[in-house]
């Protein structure tokens, strides 16, 4: 069966299913793992999101985390490789259903990690992004409820902008030298200066 699109409400769980799931990837990966970010819309308060919890983690070496394929998989996730994506390792959970999602980089791949901090950070502090967003995302999940390639296009030009603008404006912040352990800020939802939200909103 397709995957069912849904976008709810900010849910001010996330970042607790964030930290859960970092801790099973920190023991599976091992060595390897150099830090794991929470990202995508669960990871920015006050914006309405599918719920699946993306994590974004930066390794030392992808060849390593091939190799700890098995492991991984018997959290749960299917082990997709770079799915459209060079250089990524791509693990999906739950099925139809998903629950969460793994994106896999080498340490060194700034663009790929920065691109995604950027959006992610830029959504935290700009307001009028995360509205047109919001607005977007449950526009299309009616449209397309069964059609992910459908949503996904449909937000595909407005995702573009959004990238532009944010990595215009990002200051390289990874909460402190990439290539450390991983840190307890990393895992925290928002920044001092981040937004809070009301229920419902």
């Amino acid at each position: 069966m397709p995957q069912h699109i849904t976008v709810v409400d900010y849910d001010p769980m996330w970042p607790q299913a964030f930290e859960a799931e970092r801790a099973l990837l920190t023991e599976a990966l091992g060595d390897s793992c150099i830090a794991i970010y929470h990202i995508g819309s669960t990871a920015v308060p006050c914006l309405a999101a599918k719920p699946i919890i993306d994590l974004m983690v930066a390794v030392r070496s992808l060849h390593e985390v091939d190799s700890a394929a098995t492991t991984l998989c018997d959290l749960g996730y299917e082990y997709l490789g770079e799915f459209g994506i060079p250089d990524r390792r791509y693990l999906p959970k739950g099925g139809d259903e998903r629950t969460h999602q793994v994106h896999i980089f080498a340490a060194d791949d700034w663009y790929n990690i920065d691109r995604h901090l950027a959006v992610r950070d830029f959504l935290r502090n700009n307001r009028e992004a995360r509205e047109a967003y919001a607005n977007i995302k449950r526009e299309l999940a009616q449209r397309y409820p069964y059609d992910i390639d459908g949503y996904c296009a449909g937000k595909d030009e407005f995702v573009r902008e959004l990238e532009r603008q944010a990595l215009g404006v990002y200051d390289g912040s990874r909460n402190g030298p990439h290539l450390a352990a991983p840190t307890a800020q990393q895992g925290k939802p928002a920044s001092a200066s981040a937004p809070s939200c009301s229920p419902g909103r």
